[in-house]
């Protein structure tokens, strides 16, 4: 791997701010001494900061040079609301909240490139380093762009990262196109009329009419869509009833829909309103139909795609970059910033989990895992192709 020297030097310490920030995680929206962690390394740098933006965004601003081309790199900020398992000594201090996909990692990937870009300046033109919060539902990269992200940071391109567990050490996957899915909930309340259990045929069954639902439901995957289409259709939760000799006088249904393509998307959503309105009418029930669209597909361009691949290959060598990588059904508010400027997104591989200390809790080192932890090792690479990206984009002429 062709790594910047001067970055590995600095290993030791980015390890040390990412333990301290996955010691001490936030919840979206909530990330104050997050942002404030940050906002002082880049004061301590010479970075020029905005603050505010997305609530507790933070935005470093670099210059070099005279052109006005700008380039966007992007970290998310926020932890999730679970427990940690792990018992090493950066483990969480606060209950309830855990770094478990790494959010940590990218932070300090993005501060190592700072600090380098900082002191060399080896380009033409403006970085902004963009530190967003709430990635982990509470869509903040779209929080950010409508307080003014890209009218106060004008950019040509933008650009993020994400760390991949189960992929090698020294390795980087992406494809052009989707490369990760909508992200879309929905709640049906079925309601009827309660009754005793003995005497059924005194009320409307919700619980029947909610089943019946749930299961014509999935004859939208594979009847009423384009088999070529991909998309999940997830029932997670049905509520009803608080006794065994009680039918109940509604019935909740829960899920998700996973898509990566939004005509696809609104199919599925009328016939999934369609088919519940009709089938409740049929059980002499009523519906609440509701349907929330939160994260949309994320799209890689395909000339900043190529671009990235190639800077990617310069830094680990083509065998090592997967340019067309399986697109996974998860979702990424980065999807936002890619629906208003150019760009492209990427996995680094973030190993199989035995970069983690003696003492880690007993389960996978995957994402939204309680065991799951940043692999260090990753540091140098990442800020390395944070900063190689930079120069290649904003040339010197």
């Amino acid at each position: 791997m062709k790594l910047i020297d001067s970055i590995i030097e600095f290993h030791s310490e980015l390890q040390q701010i990412r333990r301290d920030i996955h010691a001490h995680p936030e919840l979206c929206f909530e990330e104050k001494r997050t942002a404030e962690v940050v906002a002082q390394k880049l004061n301590e740098w010479g970075i020029p900061i905005l603050r505010g933006m997305g609530v507790t965004g933070v935005v470093g601003i670099i210059k070099n040079g005279s052109s006005n081309r700008a380039i966007g790199l992007r970290a998310d900020m926020d932890a999730l609301p679970m427990q940690e398992f792990n018992t090493f000594p950066h483990t969480s201090a606060n209950a309830g909240k855990m770094h478990a996909c790494g959010h940590d990692g990218h932070m300090a990937m993005l501060l190592g490139a700072a600090h380098y870009l900082s002191r060399h300046r080896n380009f033409d033109g403006t970085v902004y380093l963009i530190f967003q919060p709430a990635e982990e539902g509470g869509g903040g990269a779209r929080r950010m762009i409508e307080d003014g992200l890209f009218k106060l940071c004008p950019m040509q391109a933008v650009f993020g990262m994400h760390n991949w567990p189960g992929a090698a050490v020294g390795t980087f996957g992406v494809t052009a196109g989707p490369m990760m899915a909508s992200s879309n909930e929905f709640e049906v309340i079925v309601k009827g009329k309660g009754a005793h259990a003995a005497q059924p045929h005194k009320g409307v069954d919700p619980i029947m009419a909610a089943i019946q639902i749930a299961q014509s439901w999935q004859t939208i995957i594979t009847r009423n869509k384009n088999p070529i289409d991909t998309a999940a259709l997830s029932i997670t939760q049905i509520h009803a009833g608080s006794a065994t000799n009680v039918i109940p006088d509604e019935a909740v249904v829960i899920g998700t829909v996973r898509t990566f393509n939004v005509d696809v998307l609104d199919l599925i959503e009328q016939r999934m309103r369609t088919i519940a309105e009709h089938t409740a009418v049929a059980f002499d029930a009523q519906v609440e139909f509701r349907f929330k669209r939160n994260y949309p597909p994320l799209i890689n361009h395909a000339k900043e795609t190529a671009f990235a691949i190639e800077v990617m290959q310069s830094i680990v060598g083509a065998d090592q970059v997967d340019a067309q990588v399986e697109p996974t059904m998860g979702a990424e508010d980065f999807a936002f910033m890619l629906q208003h400027k150019p760009g492209c997104y990427v996995f680094i591989g973030n190993g199989d989990g035995e970069h983690r200390d003696m003492g880690h809790g007993l389960g996978p080192c995957n994402l939204h895992n309680p065991s799951y932890d940043f692999n260090d090792e990753l540091l140098p690479i990442g800020a390395s192709y944070w900063v190689r990206l930079t120069e290649a984009y904003l040339r010197k002429a």
